[in-house]
């Protein structure tokens, strides 16, 4: 008996119903109410007629009867060769919170939890099961899936017993060494190894630097525009936001006899997001000697890598911190793909011993299956080649974007030219458009954007920041042409 037959065989003899109906109706109520409580989830096949009935001890027409109601109901769909297969519920606006019993007396929610929850909506979605155009996501389709594989079957093959235990939470050490190494050969960064903390990606690297660090009130500093998630993170934590516009040279600091200390900065200096001005030396300096009067931790978010930096000698804002209050963020997430979670921080010695007792109380470390196979796609050179064909294919499909948008979009729309490679697009659009709409109907035709607006703590713009470098080349043309349709339809509209 295999295990869907055992749940529907297990009580329905005894289930509550009245003899006097006929069986097959009894089973049909019987198998509606195991769907209609989730015990059997959509798409889990049901047993045959001759074997639910065998099980059941009821003839095999009963159970035939059954399932054809069940289909007339729309419980079940019935394919030849395939069996009975159960459909997916078709349940409208139903939430979590309309599902909790109102007469049964839970706690109250802390104060941390209803703010992360009011906030979320800042955050851009992760869910999209579309591609074209969404922001952050690296040439998908190029990823060297061979390597990877032969590098995890090789690890497979030779695990131990003893390796299946629990692991070292701020990483395994051969990883720290090569990102350690790879950090000075491609971006000149020196740091001991002990200061590499593997994480997930930059929102938990985020999370836990803002809770070491933060009590409510405390004042944080932002550009504006900066990443919504940020933004996010942060006014979760209740501390008090402190928005500073960017110029051509990066963000525009005050006076450090304001009337507030901040206990973080966080800066995209190589690449601002999202308009991708790139900081210049002597503004970094700037930061670094602000910070140090402040008594400040700067969060050197460097979200874009290599991607931005290739064949350059700039300097990190790390590389150049003689206090050792920089924390550098790095991520394997936009490099590789996103379903790989694996980031890195480097942190300063000052908060290595926190950082590190919170990660025990929290996720406990990261799997260490990746971080093996990943420290040796970094030590056979895998990644070095990797990244240099993202650049590439990037290269290349932006030119086909940016000229295919250009040539055919309404005048209003403007994509926003940037000496910086980035692995997104910023465009404006009129500020009389309202770029929540336009986002939801781009969504419409399975097209995703992120907005401009949503980038801002105040003073917002309207825009969309476009992704391209996932989308291969002979689906661009048919992505555009279809955004171009959307745009100008709502352009009419609304001009």
């Amino acid at each position: 008996m295999d295990i869907i037959t055992h749940i529907l065989s297990s009580d329905f003899n005894s289930a509550n119903q009245s003899q006097n109906t006929p069986k097959f109706v009894r089973l049909t109520e019987y198998l509606k109410n195991i769907i209609e409580q989730y015990q059997l989830l959509e798409g889990t096949h049901l047993p045959s007629t001759r074997n639910l009935s065998k099980h059941l001890s009821v003839s095999r027409s009963t159970v035939i009867k059954a399932y054809e109601l069940l289909i007339i109901e729309g419980f079940v769909e019935a394919k030849k060769g395939s069996g009975y297969k159960i459909l997916p519920r078709q349940e409208k606006n139903i939430t979590a919170k309309d599902k909790v019993n109102p007469q049964v007396k839970y706690p109250k929610i802390s104060k941390s939890g209803v703010s992360f929850q009011h906030n979320v909506h800042l955050i851009n979605t992760t869910s999209d099961k579309y591609i074209a155009f969404r922001p952050g996501l690296p040439p998908l389709d190029i990823f060297p899936v061979n390597q990877w594989k032969k590098l995890s079957n090789l690890y497979w093959r030779n695990i131990k017993a003893s390796s299946l235990t629990y692991s070292n939470s701020s990483g395994i050490k051969n990883l720290k060494k090569n990102i350690a190494n790879y950090l000075y050969l491609m971006r000149g960064i020196k740091c001991d190894y002990e200061q590499i903390i593997i994480v997930s990606g930059s929102l938990q690297s985020l999370y836990l630097l803002g809770t070491a660090l933060l009590d409510r009130g405390n004042a944080v500093v932002m550009e504006n525009p900066t990443f919504p998630n940020v933004h996010s993170i942060f006014r979760s934590l209740e501390a008090d936001i402190n928005a500073f516009p960017v110029d051509s040279e990066g963000i525009c600091l005050p006076e450090s006899n304001e009337a507030f200390t901040p206990k973080i900065i966080h800066v995209t200096p190589s690449n601002h997001y999202p308009t991708g001005v790139k900081m210049t030396k002597k503004r970094k300096q700037e930061v670094i000697d602000w910070a140090k009067q402040n008594e400040t931790i700067i969060i050197e978010n460097d979200y874009d890598h290599e991607v931005s930096n290739w064949g350059l000698k700039d300097p990190t804002i790390f590389e150049m911190d003689n206090d050792n209050r920089t924390v550098y963020l790095g991520t394997f997430n936009r490099l590789l793909h996103p379903s790989i979670r694996l980031g890195y921080m480097v942190v300063p010695y000052y908060l290595l011993d926190v950082i590190t007792a919170l990660q025990k109380h929290s996720h406990r470390f990261v799997s260490p299956y990746n971080q093996i196979v990943m420290s040796q796609f970094i030590e056979k050179n895998y990644l070095f080649n990797h990244i240099k064909n993202v650049i590439e294919v990037a290269d290349e499909r932006k030119e086909l974007f940016t000229r295919l948008v250009n040539n055919n979009i309404h005048e209003s729309f403007k994509l926003n030219e940037s000496a910086t490679r980035s692995l997104h697009l910023l465009s404006s659009v009129p500020q009389s458009f309202h770029d929540k709409e336009l986002v939801d109907e781009l969504t419409q035709h399975q097209l995703i954007a992120h907005q401009y607006s949503k980038c801002f703590i105040n003073d917002e713009q309207n825009g969309l920041i476009l992704g391209y470098s996932a989308v291969r080349k002979h689906l661009m043309t048919k992505k555009i042409m279809e955004m171009v349709r959307t745009y100008n339809d709502f352009a009419q509209r609304h001009l």
